[in-house]
């Protein structure tokens, strides 16, 4: 029998990655296998992996309980479509995010994606204006350095300069994208915006750490202006909690770490532990009691394939179990004190301009850019598995990272700071 073909080399010509020029990219490193925090090469050599694959493992790969969810579901029922039917482990889940996020959010929309639970919130905060006044709302407040991902409604409310969509510009509809009430005069320029145009249907934001706008943290106080302005503007709060979402931040969500509720949260990412994709959207009772009436037109008119997918579901079911004692949030919480500690000598260096921690994330922002396809290719020849993103290098690693791979990753990045950015490329 003939050897089988060389799936890499093949396989490069033909497949298109995200957020790369295929011309000029390095070739990406192979994995043949994934085991707790650590990537293993098809080389032989092994990677302490600091992201997460974009932020999803929380409970490190192959966790065990997560893979016998998977199995058994796949087994009974991989999927069905929701509707006119029903299945378990959709219904078990919406009931429980239904009762862990805060306030009365308990109304749940599944997707397959981050960025689609954005654009259903979207769909929703201009529909309930129309459902409960008639009222033509089609506007969003979202702010600088944001990033909400990368469908055509989504692209509108990600930083316009500073975010990778500025070639979609005509084709998207304009947004206000603002600075982040922080300063006096940023809440009255808020403020005055809300009173004066009754087009806002919303206000958009990543609770307090903006993440591929280089893990940009901003405090609960913010977050808590924006609902006090929200209220009295009467527009809709919306929280995109992708990322922070699970426990990242040291609490079950943003919101509960800042004391403060939002209208529609949307969920993902880390919903299933990086298993398969998933994602939520929930509302507040308020704004769903705008869609369940008598009159068919105020139904919500969206329905992707996927929506409510068994086996996601059964192995979102399995994650909150995980979740459930609170330890995995008391592991954060030291994971916080540990990154605190060890990233503690980046501050003292002529080369960082700042160091932001919270949760089990860490960011060490760089006081000059550097070559981002150089220092990735350079972290992986420290081995670990890091992406910088702009000037920011973070960590966003398993919540059960053990100490000696954390040492090592932050390490790296003490590394990293001392070589010089001149001697990276």
């Amino acid at each position: 029998m003939a050897d089988p073909k060389d799936w890499f080399t093949e396989g490069l010509e033909h497949i298109w990655l995200p957020y790369a020029q295929m011309r000029t990219l390095p070739a990406p490193v192979a994995i043949s296998r994934t085991e707790g925090a650590r990537l293993y090469l098809a080389d032989g050599r092994e990677l302490v992996d600091g992201v997460g694959s974009w932020w999803t493992s929380v409970h490190g790969y192959n966790r065990a309980e997560l893979l016998n969810a998977a199995r058994a579901q796949m087994e009974k029922m991989p999927h069905i479509m929701l509707g006119g039917l029903a299945h378990e482990p959709a219904y078990r889940l919406a009931s429980r995010l239904a009762a862990l996020t805060p306030g009365e959010l308990s109304r749940v929309f599944f997707t397959e994606s981050g960025s689609v639970a954005v654009e259903v919130a979207m769909k929703i905060a201009i529909q309930y204006f129309r459902n409960t006044a008639g009222a033509s709302r089609t506007k969003f407040v979202s702010f600088l350095g944001g990033y909400h991902g990368d469908t055509l409604a989504t692209m509108s409310v990600c930083d316009p300069d500073e975010g990778m969509h500025h070639m979609f510009r005509g084709a998207l509809q304009e947004q206000y994208v603002v600075a982040l009430p922080e300063t006096r005069d940023q809440i009255r320029a808020l403020e005055t915006l809300l009173a004066t145009d009754k087009k806002i249907a919303a206000i958009l934001i990543e609770p307090l750490i903006q993440g591929a706008g280089g893990m940009r943290m901003h405090s609960p106080q913010v977050l808590k202006t924006l609902r006090r302005l929200c209220d009295q503007a009467g527009v809709l709060l919306i929280f995109d909690e992708i990322f922070t979402g699970f426990g990242r931040t040291g609490e079950m969500f943003a919101a509960n770490r800042a004391g403060v509720t939002p209208d529609i949260m949307c969920l993902g990412k880390a919903i299933t532990g990086g298993i398969t994709p998933l994602a939520a959207t929930i509302a507040s009772s308020k704004v769903y009691s705008a869609f369940h009436t008598d009159n068919p037109d105020h139904a919500l008119m969206h329905g992707p394939t996927y929506t409510g997918h068994a086996l996601a579901c059964a192995v979102a079911n399995a994650g909150l179990d995980l979740f459930a004692d609170g330890s995995l949030i008391k592991r954060v919480k030291k994971l916080e004190a540990s990154l605190t500690n060890l990233l503690a000598p980046a501050r003292d260096l002529d080369s960082v301009a700042d160091v932001r921690i919270l949760g089990a994330v860490a960011a060490v922002e760089m006081a000059e850019p550097f070559p981002l396809e150089a220092a990735r290719k350079w972290f992986i020849d420290q081995g670990t598995f890091i992406r910088p993103l702009g000037r920011t290098v973070y960590l966003s690693p398993a919540y059960a990272i053990g100490e000696d791979d954390l040492s090592r990753l932050t390490g790296a990045i003490l590394k990293f700071a001392k070589t010089g950015i001149s001697d990276i490329g």
